[in-house]
């Protein structure tokens, strides 16, 4: 069953910068697990608004799971701690 998700970003104050490095780090992982971006999206971060939107899709929900699990992915804890102080992630149907 493909999974697929939205993910919204809200970065640290100052640090949109570093949210964009660490989300090309992890982004680039998702391949690896049967997953691909599908869109990748930046705003201002001003007013409430996010730094960063994503549509995300994963062949199965193992690939996802084994993303999440990625040492790789994990061991860039503390990078992502200073530079994202939100995520709100949603299912989705991605509509084509």
């Amino acid at each position: 069953m493909t999974v697929q998700l939205c993910v919204v970003l809200w970065g640290r104050p100052g640090a949109a910068g570093a949210l964009a490095a660490y989300e090309d780090k992890v982004l680039a992982l998702l391949g690896g697990h049967g997953g691909r971006l599908v869109q990748r999206a930046r705003a201002d971060g001003t007013d409430g608004r996010p730094d960063e939107i994503q549509l995300i899709e994963f062949a199965s929900q193992a690939g996802y799971d084994g993303y999440l699990a990625d040492a790789r992915r994990t061991a860039l804890a503390a990078e992502r701690d200073a530079a994202i102080a939100r995520t709100d992630l949603y299912p989705v149907e991605l509509v084509k």
